[in-house]
């Protein structure tokens, strides 16, 4: 797998992704997450545009996953990062998370930070295998504070979830 800069012609792609990847959260339990619609193409084109949204592209150069970030309060926080079915359990997400840590470390962001689902094996757990740690909830930056409300008013919290950070 190739990392690369998203493509203008990729968003919908992007969006097949997340739908299909979003898809083992209805065998857990959870089809409310299964069924959410992704980002819209307008808000996937300012990651682009942003330089924050790459993917994994395979041999023939079409991409098998996806990650965007935002900047959080210094940091480079992970929105979302998406490996469809077929490309997964092949340290995809990971060489994602690893380029994602390379652009932080080269714009001097001292971490990475992201919010998951606590009790999804493929989520915290998955996470914490690739260097993040839990973050106490006392300890949120305003910027993590409101992607929490955020996530809650979306009706995320339904679930345990928790903030995540990543030392570079």
């Amino acid at each position: 797998m190739r990392i690369r800069a998203v493509r203008l012609d990729e968003l919908p792609l992007l969006q097949d992704i997340e739908r299909a990847a979003g898809q083992c959260f209805r065998d857990i339990g959870m089809p409310e997450i299964a069924d959410d619609e992704p980002l819209p193409l307008g808000e996937l084109a300012r990651y682009r545009h942003a330089g924050l949204a790459w993917v994994a592209a395979d041999g023939a150069d079409v991409p098998a996953a996806y990650l965007i970030a935002d900047r959080v309060d210094g940091n480079l926080h992970v929105e979302q990062v998406s490996v469809h079915p077929r490309g997964a359990r092949r340290g995809v997400g990971r060489l994602l998370l690893e380029h994602l840590a390379e652009h932080a470390a080269g714009e001097g962001a001292p971490a990475l930070t992201l919010t998951t689902f606590t009790g999804v094996p493929w989520n915290a757990p998955y996470y914490a295998r690739c260097g993040f740690r839990l973050m106490d909830d006392a300890r949120l930056t305003p910027g993590l504070r409101r992607i929490r409300e955020t996530e809650a008013a979306h009706g995320l919290d339904r679930w345990p979830r928790a903030c995540m950070r990543r030392v570079l």
